[in-house]
């Protein structure tokens, strides 16, 4: 049976082996997929004895898709403009090939709301590695983006790299303009520690749809409950971004495209 797992530290929390059965389930596709515990030290060594054991792909998390990328020998362009991957797959010649489905999995998830349109203004509250990771699809999907980030440098850093693919700009947190925001998305890792990205509750108040990476099992996010409590409507978290990554990853492996909508619901 072809084998497959996802890798991570910590793992035990991870949908994903549950999410990618289903995925089997429902196409008809024999494999075991299971999570595996990457060392911090050693997880290079880890990964290589993981494909000469004849795995023929996986997927990453936190904390190690950029040290899985430096191990990959050919990439896909999202992977290479994000600097990271979620996404290996072992080719017919041996080599790994680094996707990154972390970006088209949040535009596929923002079309599932309905609210994924050509030319809306997109304000991302974080400039790290999960902006990075979803900027060239959006830019694909034709939204103009403003980024913010408490150190704002960050943030210019992400424009010079990708504004040749689209309307992309970056702010200072206390220079933000006061105006209509068609989503306002959460990609900073404020909500880790608990705590809600300081953005002005007057530019949250211009925001249409409001979108949560992260996503938590038992209750809102953080940043969910902030616009909550400010009555703000058309909240979504990121767990429909991390089904349709997954079923983006799946389609690489198998050639095979799930119904995300299904599992979604299933799972939801």
């Amino acid at each position: 049976m072809d084998q497959y797992a996802v890798w991570g530290n910590p793992i035990i929390q991870s949908q994903s082996p549950l999410i990618h059965k289903l995925f089997a389930q429902q196409t008809g596709q024999s494999l075991q997929y299971d999570a595996r515990l990457g060392d911090l030290e050693c997880f290079e060594q880890q990964l290589t004895e993981f494909f000469i054991n004849g795995a023929k792909g996986c997927n990453i998390t936190a904390p190690f898709k950029e040290r899985a990328y430096q191990i990959a020998d050919t990439y896909s362009e999202r992977a290479k403009f994000a600097g990271a991957c979620n996404t290996l797959k072992k080719q017919p010649n041996g080599h790994l090939y680094a996707d990154n489905t972390d970006g088209i999995g949040l535009v596929t998830d923002l079309e599932r709301l309905g609210w994924l349109k050509p030319n809306q203004q997109l304000l991302i509250l974080g400039a790290g590695g999960a902006t990075q990771g979803v900027l060239l699809p959006l830019l694909q999907a034709q939204q103009r983006i403003i980024i913010t980030n408490r150190t704002i440098s960050k943030a210019e850093i992400l424009v010079k790299k990708f504004r040749s693919f689209g309307d992309i700009q970056a702010a200072a947190l206390n220079e933000l303009e006061i105006q209509p925001y068609d989503i306002i998305i959460n990609a900073s890792s404020a909500g880790l520690q608990g705590q809600v990205f300081p953005i002005s509750d007057k530019v949250l108040q211009k925001g249409k749809a409001f979108y949560d990476m992260q996503y938590a099992k038992q209750t809102d996010t953080p940043f969910l409950k902030y616009c909550q409590y400010l009555g703000l409507h058309n909240r979504a978290d990121g767990f429909g971004m991390l089904v349709a990554q997954a079923a983006h990853s799946f389609y690489l492996w198998r050639d095979v495209m799930p119904d995300f909508n299904d599992i979604y619901q299933r799972l939801k």
